[in-house]
Parts: structure tokens; sequence; C-alpha cells
């Protein structure tokens, strides 16, 4: 037997220790230097207030009144969540699955690094997975692997793959000593991916389970995390057998680290997916076109606080909490009640052009070459022209492919057709725009911009201008009466009103009512603005000058240009459903300008109140004349032969005041309805895409019938709903000590009418 000498064996022991030592020194030396981007080869690192303070994508969410979601605006749709409000289900089988020995280790587990040790030795780095889910944090919320923090040699493939690991388990045992595991589980949860756009347990949840991540089970908590291994691979949607595999290989995982019994696992094992799949999109929702409205403004926002705080916010990614005036009850009313009338329209529409196409012009003709120019106005065509040149850009035009289409049957449908074909598939259909307020406030409770957001985008409520008709009319009384020309008791004589070169009209020109008749009957101004009578608007403008009404219009709160041509007393100028509604709100808050109010607050992603919102007023009217325009709109659902008397088939007049206005333009292009009571004003505009597409005669064409039943399912919808009680039926409140000295006409109109004490032609207007 050899013995070995003293002097060699002590050699040996310090060569190993001196080995053992310098490799310590080069891995304490390597981690150094990736900590702090040694010669910038290996990549920055996040600064210390970074770790403190980590930040995830967040999803900002519009939340309504009422206190329920309306929408979010995000790049990664993600909303956190506290740990306690997850289910004990999903976190067992996320911790039997990814990271059995979560609470053992400190970041780092010995296994799990002798894996990916061995995995860099043999040249294979798919076998040294396995990173801590506490590494898995540091991953998903610092983006250790994004181009931001790489450095020279991030370039290299296999080293790009251990650097990217060191930063990681740095982090991670970072993560551990300043949180808890149930703060390190919780971040885990709310940033990591499910596929199909969806991150965080919270969004996940709901996305593929419409439920709430407490009320998670044991099969759906199995599914999600099966998910996490790879979503697009274990997507149920597209794979359902990979995912249904991936669960049970989740489950017996519970089963392996006591979590979940056997006999209990093998009843689940046998149990479809049970998806109830809600993708969560902008294009879902409720109120998208209000959603789409906010945005922009929104984004103006942030950028302005940017800069006046010296922030770094942004719409989509900071988790902004956006309070509206919006309630979510009255939306969803809104939006069904334009949904059963516009499809009922659209059925009358279609079967009154049946075998013919609805563009025509003054005349009644079709308009040649109507398609070929709106084809050339679309954004397709003209991107195509400019990158294809306009005969490549015809041909793609006009070949047909698979595509979907909205449809008034089922919502969407699959059709072969080409982008031509589409044009005139779209052309044909009627649109609308509807928006509810409450007067007091100017709080913005439902805002309709359409009939489908994801096919038909305009907004026809903010976006969309077109012809008032007559419901412009009650600016033009108002600055009668509020000028002292009339008194609300007047009586005017239907008959020709003649505008000559003295009034700016060169050639001349006289208004005719709807009928193309004159009555010559004295008409009070009740009367007359109930049954839309044009011949006494015009008598008016002659007296109050167009811009005079112009001025009231405009300080009520209609925004845009209006042209002060005697033509405005039939409302000629283009207005949006959002300006009527806001001036409408004057007559019903006595005489208060109330703009259109949208946002209560917006908070930041921790509840801090960023900005509260106001409401401003200003008293444009007396609260006498503000009642009286009130009185003289109320005719037109109460008198015997008014616009707006069809309402009561809606079950909404009896015990209820309520003040209206139809509106009606040329060749019937635009239909309109505004409906006031006690607490809410609403209006609607209903036509086609285009003014020369629309029916072609009155009885479909006028706004009673093209927008008034939109207004009365609503409210019908809204008075049937018990919790909204503060706008129950009822009458306008009347000032106090309010008169009307009618000179012995009727001052309600449930009074008798007591003639005047004079000669049929005194005190008659004409």
């Amino acid at each position: 037997m050899i013995e070995l000498q003293p002097g060699k064996y002590r050699r040996s022991i310090i060569r190993l220790w001196r080995s053992v030592a310098i490799g310590l020194g080069l891995i304490i030396l390597y981690i150094v230097a990736v900590s702090f981007n040694f010669f910038w080869l290996f990549g920055g690192m996040p600064d210390l207030k970074t770790l403190e303070n980590p930040k995830s994508e967040l999803a900002s969410e519009l939340i309504s009144e009422d206190g329920k979601s309306l929408g979010k605006y995000f790049f990664e749709n993600r909303t956190p969540i506290e740990i306690g409000q997850i289910s004990p289900n999903l976190l067992e089988a996320l911790l039997a699955t990814e990271d059995a020995r979560f609470v053992q280790h400190s970041g780092i587990d010995p296994r799990s690094l002798l894996r990916v040790v061995k995995g860099v030795v043999s040249g294979n780095s798919s076998s040294g997975g396995g990173s801590t889910l506490t590494q898995q944090v540091a991953k998903n919320l610092f983006q250790t692997r994004s181009e931001k923090y790489r450095g020279v040699l991030g370039y290299i493939p296999l080293v790009k793959t251990v650097i990217s690991k060191t930063k990681e388990w740095i982090l991670a045992v970072i993560l551990e000593r300043k949180y808890t595991k149930q703060e390190i589980l919780q971040m885990y949860l709310n940033t990591v991916s499910f596929g199909n756009n969806t991150y965080g347990i919270k969004t996940a949840a709901k996305t593929y389970f419409n439920k709430d991540a407490w009320d998670l089970n044991v099969p759906e908590s199995a599914v999600l995390v099966g998910m996490l291994q790879n979503p697009t691979l274990y997507n149920p949607l597209r794979f359902p057998t990979n995912t249904t595999n991936r669960r049970n290989t989740v489950m017996s995982q519970m089963v392996k680290y006591d979590y979940l019994p056997e006999e209990k696992f093998l009843v689940y094992k046998e149990q479809p997916l049970n998806l109830d799949f809600t993708v969560d999109s902008h294009n879902t929702g409720l109120a998208p076109y209000f959603r789409e409205s906010m945005k922009n403004y929104l984004k103006s926002w942030v950028k302005l606080y940017n800069e006046e705080n010296d922030e770094n916010l942004d719409l989509y990614t900071s988790g902004l909490r956006i309070y509206t005036t919006i309630d979510s009850r009255m939306q969803r009313y809104q939006e069904q009640a334009l949904h059963e009338h516009m499809k009922q329209q659209q059925k009358l529409f279609d079967d009154h052009w049946k075998g013919r196409n609805p563009w025509i012009d003054k005349n009644g003709k079709e308009i040649p070459g109507f398609i070929d120019r709106a084809v050339r106005m679309s954004s397709h065509f003209i991107s195509l022209k400019r990158d294809l040149g306009e005969a490549e850009a015809w041909k793609v035009m006009r070949k047909p492919y698979k595509m979907k289409v909205f449809s008034w049957d089922g919502g969407e449908k699959e059709v072969t057709m080409s982008p031509i074909d589409s044009i005139r598939y779209y052309k044909r259909f009627l649109r609308a725009g509807m928006m509810s307020m409450d007067p007091r406030n100017g709080h913005v409770k439902a805002w309709v911009g359409g009939v489908d957001f994801k096919y038909l985008k305009y907004d026809h409520v903010k976006q969309g201008k077109r012809q008032p008709g007559s419901t412009f009319k009650p600016f033009v009384y108002v600055a009668g009466l509020d000028k002292s020309f009339l008194t609300p008791c007047d009586h005017v004589t239907d008959a020709p009103v003649y505008f000559g070169p003295a009034d700016g009209v060169p050639g001349g020109w006289s208004p005719k009512n709807s009928d193309s008749k004159y009555s010559y009957r004295s008409l009070s101004l009740r009367q007359a603005l109930g049954k839309s009578i044009n011949t006494v608007s015009a008598y008016i403008m002659k007296m109050v000058t167009p811009k005079t009404v112009v001025e009231y219009a405009h300080k009520l709160g209609i925004t845009s240009e209006l042209d002060p041509k005697p033509a405005l007393c039939l409302g000629i100028s283009d207005v949006s459903v959002y300006e009527m509604v806001g001036a409408y709100c004057s007559f019903a808050n006595g005489g208060h300008r109330t703009d259109p109010m949208t946002i209560l607050r917006i908070e930041d992603r921790h509840g801090k109140v960023l900005q509260q919102f106001y409401q401003k007023q200003n008293q444009e009217l007396s609260e006498n004349m503000a009642y009286n325009m009130l009185y003289l709109m109320r005719g037109a659902v109460e008198d015997p032969g008014g616009t707006a008397g069809r309402l009561r088939q809606y079950g909404v007049t009896e015990g209820n005041e309520i003040a209206a206005k139809t509106g009606t333009t040329s060749n019937y292009s635009d239909g309109w309805f505004m409906g006031m009571t006690q607490h809410l004003v609403s209006g609607i505009w209903v036509g086609g895409e285009d003014r020369s597409i629309h029916f072609r005669t009155i009885a479909l064409g006028q706004g009673g019938r093209m927008a008034m039943p939109a207004w009365g399912l609503f409210m019908q919808k809204v008075y049937n709903d018990q919790s909204l009680v503060e706008y129950r039926k009822g009458p306008f409140n009347k000032p106090d000590n309010y008169v009307r000295d009618c000179g012995g006409f009727a001052t309600d109109s449930t009074d008798t009418y007591i003639p005047p004490s004079r000669s049929d032609d005194e005190g008659v207007l004409f």
C-alpha cells in the first residue's frame, strides 16, 4: 500500500481551496460586473427606486357613476388584484406546478440552478428552465431581457441567456428581502400573460370563465395555471385537447403535493373545460362610442398633467381610474332601445328601397357614379393608391375575399365580397346617435354613437353633425320671447312670410309648411311649436333677425358655426346631438347653461386623486323664461295635433310632463327628436351616412317616425327600473311665484280657453 507524503496531501488541499476561492471570487466578480454593468458589457439593471416601486403595465379603466366598469384603455389588458381576492385553489395549483419549494427558498432554488448550469454546459439552454416564481416576477416586472437592459455581450445567443438569468437571480434575491412571499405571489399573478392579450389573474378569470378570481374552482384554476407554461400551445380556444391534458397534469401535481385528494382528481379530470369566453376588447362592453370619444381627451389630459407635474403617466399603461358621469343602467337601456328601434327602421328602409339603390338626387333619380366616388374617398383606397398606384388599387378593391360584416340578423355574418361591394353594402344602413343628460348638473348619463361600434365606428353623438331641422326652432322662439317681441300667450297667423333683398335674400324666399299649405288660422305659440308650423318660426325670425337667433343659440350651448340667414329658422346649419342636448338642458335647468360633463375625477393606480372635475353653470335665461319654453314645448306631446303625440303609446306620458320637439330636414335626410323630463334631457338623430340616402315619404322620413320611438322605448325602460327613482315621472319644477300673463288666454294646458274681450284682430300677430 502506497502512502501519500504529508507535503503532497497538503499541497493538494491548498490547490483545491485555492481553486474554490478563485471560482467563488470569479463568481462574485461576475455578479458585481453584471450588477454594475462593467464596461457596458452586460447592460443596465433597474435602479433602487424602480426596485422599491415596481410597476407593471396596467390598463386604465373607465368607471360609471354607479360603480360599474365601462371598459379599459390598454396595450396589455391587465387589472391588479389583491392576494386575498384570489381563490386558494389557484394558489395551490400554482405552487404545485410552478414552484413547489417557493416557501422554502430565498429567490433561487438550488435544484433549478443546477438545471440551468447543466443546460448551459450541455449547450441545451431549454433544459435549464425551472425559474422560481420570484425570478419570473423579476423578469416580468423589470423586463430584464428587453433592449433597455441589453449590453454589448447581450447579442451573443448563449451568453445573452446566462446574463439574463444572472440578472433575474440577483433581482430575485433583492425582491425576497424587500417583499413577503404573499406580496411576491401577488406581483406574479398580476403580471403573467394568459394569452389573447389577457394579463393578470383577475382579467384571465373574467375572460375565460366570466368569474371573479375568488370563485375559480379546481379545474378552472388548473386550466389557467397550465396556460402559464405556454399560453399559445395551451390556448383553450385553439387547442382544447392540449389544454385539457395540461389541466390534468396540473391537477396531478396538486395530488402529488397533497393539495388535492386522489378521488376528486379522478372526477375532475373527466370534466369538460366549461369555458365562458368573454374577450375584453375596445369593441366590446358598454358605451364603446363614449369610450372612444373620451380617449383623445384623456390622452391630451395626461400630456398636460405630465407637463405640469413632471410625471410620466400613460393612458394605456399607468392604471388610471377614470370615474365618469355615465349611469350603466341608463347606458344599457339606451343601447337596447336604439338597437330595437333601428332594427325595425332598417327593415322599413330595406323594404322601402327593395330592388333600388337608395342614393338619389333631389329629383328622386339615382346618382350616377355614387359608389365610385365613395370608393375614391375611402381611406383604404387612398392608402392603396399611394402604395400601388391607381390602377392596381382598383384591382384590389374589386377582388372578392371572405370577410365578416355587420348584420341585423345575429350581429355579424361571414360573406365573400370585394371592398367595393362592402362599401355598397354599408351605404344602405341607416345610422343613429343618441345622448341623455341630467340638466341639473350636466352629467351625461348615456351616450350611444351608432348601431354597432365594431363595424360602424363613426360617432354620431359628437363627431357627426347634421341639420337639426325643426328641433332648432326653440332657439328662434326663445329669442323672440326674451327680446320681448312676443309673450307666451301671443297668437300668430299661419300665413306666408316673405324674405327679400332687405333680409339678405336677393332672390326672395317664402318658407312652406311640411304639407306645402297654409291654414291662415291664428295659432298660439304653443300650438305653432307643437305642430311645428314653419311660417310661425319664419315670422319670429323676421322680427328678431338671424343674428339674434345665432346669439341665443350660442349662449345656450350650441358651439358650431351657424349661418345667420333667414332659413336658419328651419335648422339649416349643421350641429351635433351633443350640442343640442346640452343646449336644451338650459330650458330644463331654470335657464342655466349647463355644458355636458363626462368625467367626475381621475385617480392613479393607488387611488390618489389626480384631478377632480366640477360643473360650471351660467344663468342665460330667467327661470320664468325657461319655464315658458317648457310650457310651449309640452304642446308637442299634450295638445291635439302635436308632433310627439304618439309617445302616449309607450306609457311614458301618464302622470308625467314631457317637453319635446321633432325635427325633419329637406328630402327627409335627417330625423331628430329632443325629449325633456324634469331630470333628464335626451336627443336622437337618425339618417343615412350621406344626405342623399333617405326615405322618400314624410310618413316614413319624419323625425316623429325615424327618431322619436327610440326615446319612448328608452324612457319606458328607465321608468320600469325601480332603482332609478330620482328619474321617475313628474312635473317640471315651476319657479316660485310663477305667473303667465296671457291677457285672457289659457295659462296652462289644463285651463279652459277664455276669449279676449276685444275684436278678433286685436292683439293677434301676423
